[in-house]
């Protein structure tokens, strides 16, 4: 067999920011074995699919990836294809049966097995390894696929809150903090490598702490050691509950300047009884209430949620009045889903299942609605100057392009703008003269 350094490994990520941290730790690994990462899985020896598995959309995109790679197998492009993350871990014997041209099928809890996994396949083995998901280890070294000036830092792994209609828990497990000292850690040594921005991430960033407390999360805590390390920029929260939301987060919020006022609240609803039915906690007053608190609390803040439309018997009432609130509450930036029946989850078998049609148009209704309200905010920012990290050129534009600070990596929207003098550097914070807009997005000049 050839030598590790002479293996060429490439890898597509799909799905969320957790599933990427994943995947970074999965190449640190193999970087450390001696190996060699490459950038295009076309120009590699053994590819590697991290899949996401959370809705039937995501699922679909994994599995057309891996028929991809086969066709690069099949033309003797590659040697072997390698399937980790959720898919592999939710399907464990339905991969390796329906796509025969995968070589490996590897759980999360094998994830630190990579390497001999791959020694494996290159010798022309089959292999199929789940471990116990616990092996998932929450720390360890990363071969980041961010560009320098932001990294998502991973504080927790699993789920015990159990939605309905969501599989996570069965994929993933139970909730488990990472001790808070080795994000510290991790987060020094992040920003020292000239990372600006730091997002916090995992399945309910809130939650962070409480299977280590029994019950009293350890967030505000966590937010405010952050904010005490001298070289760490800014900090990005997503994924916190509304129910958790409570005074001391908030005021967490309010008085840290490193933390960017922007907050990712997913609500999903907002009618009570499809609320109970999800095993969501709360209803339209409620959620109503959390808003302008915290936009009392937090001058400026940008709120991003996301909603489900044509969840079991959703009624027409019920979706009118998502909608209205949606309209209400004027969300800074939000998105929307139709409910995907995942198998085993209790929702997938509840009566009342609303067809495709409805649930598209219900969700499409909502964005429509949604677009015009964020084109509202974003006309309310012309004539103010506001910072923004430079992401790049856009040559055919033949403008600039960045993210102001109400707007998170891939999920939101973009800056352009054009410079009179200075030609900024990627990763360089500059502040951008909004002078119109491009639909949700603003348009700029940057003086230098």
């Amino acid at each position: 067999m050839e030598k590790n350094q002479e293996i060429k490994i490439g890898m597509v990520s799909l799905g969320c920011a957790k599933n990427r941290v994943d995947a970074e730790m999965i190449l640190y690994t193999l970087k450390e074995a001696g190996f060699t990462i490459v950038a295009d899985v076309a120009f590699c020896d053994v590819a590697i699919v991290n899949t996401c598995g959370f809705i039937e959309d995501a699922k679909q995109e994994s599995i057309d990836e891996i028929l991809e790679l086969a066709s690069l197998k099949k033309e003797g492009k590659i040697k072997a294809i390698v399937v980790t993350g959720c898919l592999a871990q939710r399907y464990q014997k339905e991969v390796m049966k329906e796509l025969y041209e995968v070589d490996a099928v590897v759980g999360i809890g094998a994830n630190g097995d990579i390497a001999a996994i791959i020694r494996e396949v290159l010798e022309h083995q089959k292999v199929e390894s789940f471990p116990e998901k616990t092996e998932l280890s929450l720390c360890g070294g990363r071969v980041r696929s961010t560009p320098f000036y932001y990294a998502y830092l991973k504080i927790a792994e699993g789920c015990d809150n159990h939605c309905t209609y969501c599989a996570i828990p069965m994929i993933r497990g139970r909730f488990r903090s990472r001790p808070m000292e080795d994000i510290l850690q991790e987060a020094k040594e992040l920003s020292q490598k000239g990372v600006k921005e730091l997002i916090l991430v995992a399945q309910d960033t809130s939650r962070y702490g409480e299977d280590l407390t029994g019950g009293k999360s350890l967030l505000p805590e966590l937010l405010q050691r952050l904010c005490e390390i001298e070289e760490v920029g800014f900090l990005r929260v997503l994924y916190c509950y509304p129910e958790r939301m409570t005074d001391e987060l908030i005021d967490t919020f309010a008085q840290e300047e490193k933390i960017l006022k922007y907050i990712d609240l997913p609500m999903q609803h907002c009618n009570g009884r499809i609320l109970k039915l999800m095993n969501r906690k709360g209803d339209r007053a409620a959620l109503s209430a959390l808003v302008q608190k915290l936009r009392q609390r937090v001058p400026g803040i940008t709120i991003r949620t996301t909603v489900m439309t044509g969840f079991p018997s959703e009624t027409e009432e019920e979706f009118t009045e998502l909608s209205e609130f949606v309209n209400e509450m004027k969300f800074e930036r939000l998105g929307c889903f139709a409910y995907s029946a995942e198998e085993d989850t209790p929702a997938a078998k509840m009566k009342d299942q609303i067809d495709e049609i409805t649930k598209k148009h219900r969700q499409n209704l909502i964005m429509e609605q949604q677009q015009m309200i964020m084109t509202e905010h974003a006309k309310k920012m012309i004539g103010k100057t506001i910072p923004v990290i430079c992401e790049g050129f856009d040559r055919y534009a033949e403008c600039y392009f960045g993210r102001s600070k109400a707007d998170a990596p891939e999920v939101d929207g973009k800056v352009f703008f054009i410079t009179e003098l200075t030609k900024p550097k990627i990763g360089d914070i500059i502040h951008v003269q909004v002078t119109d807009t491009l639909d949700c997005d603003l348009m700029g000049i940057y003086s230098g």
